[in-house]
């Protein structure tokens, strides 16, 4: 039996190319399993095996208890026995004995266990260090073998263990392969599973291309050029954009090479064009190069919060459908290289569309600054409609007029943004700042439409967004139901109301001033104070239970945690009136008295509107009541 482990082990780890110290794992894994089984013991009984490679002998010890008299052989030992294993054990100890001849004793079925559980080990083994010879090479290229093709998926053989499959997405457009060939595929990812590693690998992939750039590119691999990104649309064409980072250097030429020999070796292997540019840390240079072989005549830039950056690009008539590719390929391989959106027109399209807004703001102060150009620019533009062609020159004054129009436009967009953007900081000053700090959950909505809400971030940005742009609120909640927008403004009014109480507990509360102290309180001078409340103040103390919010003036600069001079007394009967409003909301939503949080521009505050009854006697009211 020694001779046999002995033999066995030196050819599985030999054969299976494992660590001996895994096959003498497995094998002593295996004989404690085969012990279980002859000697029928549970696994509450400690066992350990041992094996020695060199000279094949198997000792196998279990956990004993020492007694004066052994009734269970297989859990009991003499204590004159334990004692040669645990000199100093007495009667009632645990000690590990060893037991004689038991591998001898074991029988076929104890034998087969154990086979079964060296072979289990031996697989798990495999697959974990095929996993991390993979795993390590995880982003790089590799060389596979094609075995079969069936139903365009390609199963291929990655050195002596592992297959793979390369699925149609992966693959590159339009290429054929053939049993035997032999092909790079680029190891995307490496997931671990029950039968083995899954290795996931691809042709189409961008990084393949960064890979192939480095083999080819010296200058790449030691870093004096870096790639900074990489648009593909594989099988068809690349964009790459790279930058030198030692003086010196081209970097378009190094990966280019002599008379092309470089890049053409990266184009034979995957079949496609790819067109190298410099990159630049200018935005409009950059996007002058990524529209290339196109010639651009400018370049105008927007970055908006909402609508993201886009870039406006004007390009003569006769280089526009070559900015715009192919199905729009070289457009949208230069939007994907530089993360802009671009949006292309030509010269003659923005000189007419300028030409025919010349009495609308921004443009209508052109004929009066620019006088000449403008006629010029209505005399070329008349010449081309007629069919006429135009000299360098005119092209030169028309793509003049047009950089003129189009930076008047772009200045007005920004400046309409900027003011939008202080309407933002005056609404949002108004709000109490803790609401920025809750999250959506907190309002206790339905799912559905605390996902629809959850990319806003807080009840805050919501309490805004209701507020400055109430249809795309709309927008958001629609698909959570048609009442969804009314029950998320009912929960906005609770938690406002509740938010605006807590703050002006707090202000009241602060310390008041020793010489202040004959001087009347804040509440009595809301008591005795005799002037008449307007309506738009007591429907906005009704829809803040007894709360006025904060306004803001144009010659006043919000601030949103100043403090509050006096707390303004709340009436509890409001509050109950205010209470059972919310509750008829809940239960009858028809009947319900609407309320809506609306920001009043003149007033520069928070104001409630609600819409009244129409059996309401308030002489020639209009529906709605601020």
């Amino acid at each position: 039996m020694a001779n046999e482990l002995q033999s066995a082990f030196n050819e599985i780890a030999e054969e299976r190319s494992l660590d001996p110290e895994v096959v003498l794992e497995a094998i002593q894994t295996a004989l404690v399993s085969a012990y279980r089984k002859y000697a029928n013991v549970g696994t509450s009984q400690a066992i350990e095996a041992r094996f020695d490679p060199n000279s094949g002998r198997v000792a196998i010890f279990v956990e004993k208890e020492v007694t004066d008299r052994v009734v269970s052989p297989t859990t009991e030992v003499l204590l004159e026995k334990a004692r040669y294993y645990a000199p100093e054990c007495q009667i009632g100890d645990l000690v590990m004995v060893q037991e004689e001849g038991t591998t001898k004793k074991f029988g076929r079925i104890a034998a087969q266990n154990a086979k079964q559980v060296i072979l289990q080990k031996i697989r798990e083994s495999e697959r974990e260090a095929l996993y991390r010879e993979f795993a390590s090479r995880e982003g790089e290229i590799t060389t596979a073998t094609v075995q079969s093709v069936n139903n365009r998926k390609v199963t291929l053989r990655l050195g002596d263990r592992a297959e793979t499959v390369l699925l149609p997405a992966a693959q590159i457009p339009g290429e054929r392969y053939r049993q035997h060939d032999k092909i790079r595929v680029y190891v995307q990812e490496v997931k671990r599973s029950n039968k083995g590693p899954e290795i996931i690998v691809s042709r189409s992939h961008r990084n393949m291309l960064r890979r192939l750039l480095e083999y080819e590119v010296p200058e790449i691999f030691s870093g004096q050029v870096e790639i900074k990104s990489i648009a593909r649309e594989a099988g068809y064409r690349s964009k790459v954009a790279v930058v030198a980072l030692q003086e010196g250097i081209d970097p378009v030429g190094a990966c280019v090479g002599m008379r092309g020999i470089r890049i053409q070796g990266i184009v034979n292997e995957l079949h496609e064009k790819i067109d190298v540019i410099e990159w630049s840390p200018n935005p409009e240079t950059f996007i002058m190069k990524a529209l290339s072989p196109a010639r651009v005549t400018g370049v105008y830039l927007e970055d908006d919060v909402t609508s993201g950056r886009t870039a406006l690009v004007i390009v003569p008539e006769d280089q526009l459908s070559l900015a715009i590719g192919k199905e729009g390929q070289n457009a949208r391989l230069a939007a994907k290289l530089t993360g802009w959106r671009i949006d292309i027109k030509s010269v003659t399209e923005t000189v007419q569309g300028g030409l025919d807004n010349l009495d609308v703001p921004p443009l209508d102060d052109l004929p009066r600054q620019y006088p000449q150009l403008v006629e010029e620019a209505r005399r070329i533009q008349a010449k081309r409609n007629e069919g006429k062609v135009a000299t360098q020159e005119e092209l030169n004054i028309l793509a003049k007029f047009a950089d003129l129009v189009e930076r008047r436009l772009l200045n007005m967009r920004e400046e309409i943004r900027r003011q939008e953007q202080a309407h933002v900081e005056a609404v949002r000053a108004t709000l109490p700042p803790k609401l920025f700090d809750m999250p959506v959950s907190s309002l206790r909505l339905p799912d559905l439409i605390t996902e629809a809400i959850e990319p806003l971030g807080s009840v805050g940005q919501v309490m805004l967004a209701l507020l400055i742009d109430e249809d795309r609120l709309k927008q958001l909640v629609s698909r959570a139901g048609r009442d969804a927008m009314h029950l998320l403004q009912t929960r906005l009014d609770e938690v406002m109301t509740v938010e605006l109480d807590a703050m002006f507990s707090e202000d009241a509360t602060t310390d008041v001033p020793a010489d202040a102290a004959s001087a009347p309180t804040a509440e009595a001078q809301v008591v005795a104070s005799t002037e008449p409340e307007t309506d738009d103040e007591q429907v906005e103390r009704d829809a803040f239970g007894g709360i006025i919010l904060p306004k803001v003036t144009a010659s006043q600069s919000p601030a949103p945690t100043a403090p509050v001079a006096s707390a303004p007394i709340v009436d509890e009967s409001m509050l109950e009136d205010d209470e059972e409003d919310l509750r008829k909301v809940k239960g009858k939503p028809d009947k319900q008295k609407r309320r809506e949080l609306i920001f009043d521009e003149d007033a520069g505050a928070v104001r409630a509107k609600r819409k009244r009854k129409d059996n309401r006697k308030r002489g020639d009211w209009s529906d709605f009541d601020y």
